[in-house]
C-alpha cells in the first residue's frame, strides 16, 4: 500500500503508527490567534475583568482570579461562547487539515462541539483519570486533535501510552480495582507530552491517556475535538448527534442521494 502514498504521507503515517501521536505546527496561525483571543475575551467578560493585552500571561495566571469552586462555571461560559461562533469549527479544522487528510481521510466527520479544559495549579477537582476513549463509547476509528492555548509540559500537559506500552497494560485492566491502580503500575510507561502554543497534538484515543494534578506554577488551557472518516464505524457517539460531516466529496453526495428508477432491484 505504501506505493499509493507520497513520501511525506508515509513519514507522517509511520510516526503516528509508531508513537500513537504526532505534534505538528498549526497550519493556520492567524486562526489560532483569533481563537485564543476570543477565549481570553470571553474569560475576561465572565470574570468582570478588562480584556488582556498579554493573552498568554492572562490565561496562565487565571488562578489569581478564579478558584476551583468557580472554575466549572467559567469553563462552561467560555465553551458556550466560543462554540456559538460560526467560524470556530472551520478554524479548528484548518489548524490540522493536512494532517487529518493524511491520517484519517478526506471525507471527514467532526465533533459538533469543541471542548475546553482548564487545569489550575494544584487543583485535584479537574482531573481526567487514566482511560481510553473506546472504553466509554467512542469509535476506534476516531482521532483527537488536542490544542494547547499555552505552552504545556510535565503535569501541566496530558500523558499518553505508546502503542507498545498500551498493548502490555490495557489488557490487564480487569486485574486492577481502579484505573488509578493501573496508572500507578504503568506510570513509568506513560509519557507527558511537551507541546508549545502554536503546535497541535493529533493522537490515537484508543491509547490510555489522561492527566494528573498540575504541579506547575501556571494554569493549563487546552481544547480538543474528535475527527473520523464519515463512512467508518460509529459507536455510541453517532453522526447527526455527536458528529457532523464536514468534507463530503461530490461522488459521495451523488451516491447518498441517488435512487434507482422504479422496477430495479439493488
Amino acid at each position: 500500500m505504501s506505493d499509493f502514498f507520497d513520501d511525506d504521507e508515509g513519514i507522517l503515517a509511520g510516526r503516528f503508527l509508531s508513537d500513537g501521536r504526532v505534534v505538528l505546527p498549526v497550519e493556520d496561525a492567524a486562526g489560532l490567534e483569533r481563537l485564543r483571543r476570543r477565549v481570553a475575551d470571553l474569560t475576561a467578560s465572565h470574570l468582570g475583568l478588562t480584556p488582556p493585552e498579554d493573552v498568554a500571561g492572562f490565561l496562565e495566571t487565571i488562578h489569581h482570579h478564579v478558584d476551583a469552586a468557580a472554575l466549572n462555571g467559567l469553563r462552561l461560559a467560555v465553551i458556550d461562547g466560543v462554540n456559538a461562533e460560526a467560524w470556530l469549527r472551520p478554524v479548528y479544522f484548518r489548524l490540522a487539515r493536512r494532517a487529518l487528510f493524511e491520517l484519517v481521510g478526506n471525507e471527514l466527520a467532526m465533533q459538533r462541539r469543541v471542548n475546553l479544559s482548564i487545569q489550575l495549579p494544584r487543583d485535584a477537582s479537574s482531573l481526567l483519570p487514566l482511560h481510553s476513549d473506546v472504553w466509554s463509547g467512542d469509535s476506534a476509528f476516531e482521532l483527537v486533535v488536542w490544542l494547547p492555548l499555552v505552552d504545556c509540559h510535565a503535569t501541566k500537559s496530558m500523558f499518553i501510552a505508546s502503542p507498545e506500552a498500551n498493548a502490555r497494560w490495557a489488557p490487564k485492566l480487569a486485574q486492577f480495582r481502579s484505573t488509578e491502580e493501573l496508572y500507578q503500575a504503568a506510570a513509568a510507561d506513560l509519557t507527558f507530552v511537551s507541546i508549545r502554543y502554536g503546535e497541535v497534538l493529533v493522537f490515537n484515543q484508543t491509547l490510555m491517556h489522561g492527566n494528573r494534578v498540575n504541579e506547575e506554577a501556571a494554569t493549563r488551557w487546552s481544547m480538543n475535538c474528535r475527527f473520523k472518516g464519515v463512512f467508518t464505524p460509529y459507536a455510541d457517539k453517532r453522526i447527526g448527534e455527536f458528529f457532523e460531516p464536514i468534507t463530503l466529496r461530490p461522488a459521495s453526495r451523488v451516491g447518498l442521494t441517488y435512487a434507482l428508477p422504479e422496477g430495479f432491484e439493488t
